[in-house]
C-alpha cells in the first residue's frame, strides 16, 4: 500500500466517525447536551485536522470511537429522562380559540 492509499483510507474513518458522533449526538432528547456533543465533536475534529503522524492519529480515532461508545450509552440514557422541550426547539405551544381577532390561547397538551 502507498503512502496515499493509507491517507485515503484514514480520511475516510475520520470522516465516518465524524458523521457518526453527530448523527448520534441528535439522539440526545436535551437541547443543550445535544447542542453541546455537536459542538464538541466538530471542535475535536478541527482542533486535531494538521495531525500527521500516523500512530498519533490512530490514538485520535481510538478516543474517538470511545466518544461514541460513551455517547450511545448518554443518549439511551438521556431517553429515560426526558424534560419538557425548550421555546427554541421549535415546540408547538398551543392553538388559537375564539373568534377571530381573539387572542386567547389554549396549551396544547397532546
Amino acid at each position: 500500500m502507498s503512502v496515499s492509499t493509507l491517507q485515503r483510507d484514514t480520511a475516510f474513518q475520520v470522516r465516518s466517525l465524524l458523521r457518526s458522533l453527530l448523527r448520534q449526538s441528535s439522539q440526545f432528547s436535551n437541547y443543550n447536551f445535544r447542542e453541546y456533543a455537536r459542538r464538541r465533536s466538530k471542535d475535536a475534529i478541527r482542533q486535531h485536522q494538521n495531525e500527521t503522524e500516523d500512530r498519533r492519529i490512530q490514538e485520535l480515532i481510538q478516543e474517538g470511537l470511545q466518544n461514541l461508545r460513551m455517547m450511545k450509552r448518554q443518549t439511551i440514557i438521556s431517553q429515560f429522562y426526558q424534560l419538557d422541550k425548550l421555546v427554541v426547539e421549535g415546540q408547538k405551544t398551543g392553538k388559537q380559540t375564539g373568534k377571530e381577532g381573539d387572542i386567547v390561547r389554549q396549551k396544547d397538551t397532546g
